[in-house]
């Protein structure tokens, strides 16, 4: 049985505890610093997956032995470098960023992290993109404009091998999931709903939600 103190939901929200648990699981090394701390410097919404996320994103990699992978929404690179760290020998990543700045940006923390050769940063917006990608790839990443999120799932669905990973950041869409007046949250409940179809889903209770689904 849970104690009391268990109800308050502080152990879950408490920074200093999130802080602990990042330190202790998720450090970062120069080069991730250097492209978690590169919006701030770069003029760059603040808007990377957390340090935790980004490790469990490297974490899955591995776990999957995932080869072929596409992100979409690069920003500074974080979460690339994640990805990349987690490809097995030989394994790739194209990441897909809307804004040009955050492609130079993602590229040059790229570099320093020594991944230039596993990580291309496309350009332009990912309805565009994806397109020119060839399937099948082992693992999604969705982390960009919430209103293109359920196009992006079904590529993922049409894309990914049996067994492949589809993961998208801010599933609960910054707690306004059900708010039927908002866009971008009819998209990406619509992500949830469809996703349905082609994978074995479930929402992490991640700080906005992590989508998972394996491809059936």
């Amino acid at each position: 049985m849970a104690d009391d103190d268990s109800r308050s939901g502080l152990r879950y929200t408490d920074p200093a505890l999130l802080g602990w648990l990042d330190d202790l699981h998720a450090g970062l090394d120069p080069a991730l610093r250097q492209a978690f701390e590169a919006p701030g410097q770069q003029g760059m919404p603040a808007i990377q997956v957390g340090r935790s996320e980004g490790r469990l994103l490297s974490l899955l990699t591995r776990l999957i032995g995932a080869t072929k992978a596409v992100e979409v929404g690069t920003l500074a690179g974080f979460s690339a470098i994640h990805i990349a760290r987690g490809l097995a020998p030989g394994g790739h990543l194209w990441s897909i960023e809307y804004d040009p700045h955050h492609a130079e940006v993602a590229r040059a923390n790229i570099a320093a992290a020594g991944l230039s050769d596993r990580v291309t940063v496309l350009v332009g917006a990912g309805q565009d993109v994806l397109p020119t990608l060839a399937g099948p790839v082992d693992l999604v990443f969705i982390d960009a404009d919430k209103e293109g999120y359920d196009a992006y799932g079904r590529w993922a669905a049409a894309n990914l091998r049996p067994g492949g990973l589809l993961l998208a950041d801010n599933a609960n869409y910054f707690g306004k999931l059900l708010d039927p007046e908002r866009a971008g949250a009819a998209a990406v409940r619509r992500l949830h709903e469809e996703a349905r179809d082609a994978f074995d889903t479930v929402c992490v209770p991640t700080p906005d939600g992590l989508l998972l689904g394996i491809r059936r």
